[in-house]
């Protein structure tokens, strides 16, 4: 039987779904128009060289798990262990912020008053809706970000489209010129972040190794396809935002309908094409965390499978094959978020923001891990062959390692130190608890294994 089900168009759109993110997008345009110019720089300077070292190892090392896999050939099991702890806690603790998102344009689209308590309460019907997709496995799962992708294409079709056609009529809400599109620190620190958030996810298609046809071939196309229609995405939807809205005015939660909003306002049936675009972005909201909810459990089940963490992250169903344990424990998690960051702000875009922060400082150990890997695998495995090389030898890889490193380190700086408003302390509390309760498991399991 052939269970290789993940063909090239599969990869991409499963890279794409889970890359390009709607739910940063109001963000980064709220930079202006200097964000522009941040999307050409890192996608030269960050997002091509790591989806190049994605390629090379996602195709030397095909094996389930991915990251895990990587850090565990460079590292030793322990590190690995630890770099999938965070992998997994950071999803689960982003879904509740995603979710949030859904329920704030749920709430904004039908022109409903709903208290945080009631987006809470959306959140978890979410979560676990998510985590029912998760437990019946790759091959009726792969769809959801599939169509996802599909839908965020056409949104982003629209927002650029739109744009240029609302500038066009009624001129730029913000000046385009050389001296907005110079790169500004000042006011483009505290979201400049959520651009490098939204570079990453090439490797995730790369923990469903065992499934994926001719990888050698089909994940370095994957790659560069989906490299090319994410960064051409992300520019022109920003561009279209800024077009309609100045970027001072623009909500992180609310952008993105407040943007359709005056793209529509005066066409026949506006009304009517707006609400069908927002429950489209609805979806891809829950279906870009099913994405990534699908990637981190089969990664975390194969660590619980070896004995690195505890038996219930590795059971599966029986018949469908999904990370059910993990899955399950996902939803727990995402759930005691919710209630707990809930009990805590006032607003959907102060909860949003707080576990976005939160799990994104997580997010990006596990990366720094991989490019030092990369390095490393260069170093002490050159005789493993390695059907995708990034081209230029040792020292093209080692700028590329020390160029990654030093980005996603930055990125986790700005996260904890936003300028302007100092130690985000509760984000760090929050960083060093999660990673304490990740020891703790380790060295529970590890305690418990059988003597060989």
């Amino acid at each position: 039987m052939n269970d290789k089900i993940l063909k090239l168009p599969d990869l991409t759109l499963f890279t794409v779904s889970a890359i390009v993110l709607l739910d940063t997008l109001a963000a980064s345009a709220s930079i202006g128009a200097s964000s522009l110019t941040w999307w050409l720089l890192l996608g030269v300077i960050f997002m091509l060289p790591i989806g190049l070292i994605t390629s090379e190892l996602g195709t030397t090392y095909p094996a389930e798990g991915g990251i895990s896999v990587w850090i565990k050939q460079a590292f030793g099991q322990k590190w690995a262990t630890r770099a999938m702890w965070a992998y997994w806690i950071n999803v689960a603790i982003w879904l509740p912020a995603i979710f949030i998102l859904f329920a704030g344009v749920f709430a904004r689209l039908f022109h409903l008053d709903i208290n945080i308590t009631q987006q809470i309460i959306i959140g978890i019907v979410l979560t676990w809706m998510s985590v029912a997709v998760d437990v019946f496995g790759l091959k009726i799962g792969k769809w959801v970000p599939n169509l996802g992708a599909v839908l965020k294409m056409v949104i982003f079709g629209v927002l650029i489209l739109g744009g240029f056609y609302y500038a066009k009529q009624n001129g730029y809400a913000n000046e385009i010129n050389a001296v907005t599109l110079r790169p500004e620190w000042k006011d483009g620190l505290k979201f400049l972040p959520a651009i490098i958030y939204g570079m990453l996810g090439f490797e995730l298609v790369s923990s469903a190794g065992g499934q994926i046809q001719e990888p050698a071939r089909n994940v370095p196309r994957a790659v560069v396809l989906s490299g090319v229609l994410i960064l051409g995405l992300y520019f022109f939807s920003n561009l279209g935002i800024l077009a309609a809205i100045p970027a001072g005015d623009i909500d992180i939660v609310d952008g993105l309908i407040d943007t359709l909003d005056l793209f529509f306002a005066s066409t026949p049936s506006g009304g009517a094409i707006v609400l069908l675009l927002g429950i489209g972005a609805l979806y891809t909201f829950w279906s870009n965390g099913v994405t990534w909810a699908m990637g981190s459990n089969r990664s975390i089940a194969e660590a619980a499978s070896e004995g690195q963490l505890p038996a219930m992250f590795a059971k599966t169903h029986a018949v469908h094959g999904g990370p059910v344990g993990a899955a399950v424990l996902m939803g727990f998690v995402c759930t005691i978020a919710l209630v707990l960051y809930g009990a805590l702000v006032s607003t959907n875009e102060d909860l949003f923001w707080a576990l976005f922060s939160f799990s994104a400082v997580i997010f990006m150990l596990p990366y720094i891990g991989m490019v030092l890997a990369f390095l490393k695998l260069r170093k002490i495995d050159p005789d493993t062959p390695r059907p995708f090389r990034v081209p230029g030898g040792i020292w093209i890889a080692r700028i590329l390692t020390a160029v990654c490193f030093l980005i996603l380190v930055m990125t986790v700086f700005l996260f904890l130190y936003v300028p302007e408003e100092g130690l985000q302390k509760s984000t760090l509390y929050g960083v060093v608890v999660v990673l304490l309760m990740g020891e703790g498991l380790i060295f529970v399991s590890q305690r418990n294994r059988p003597k060989l």
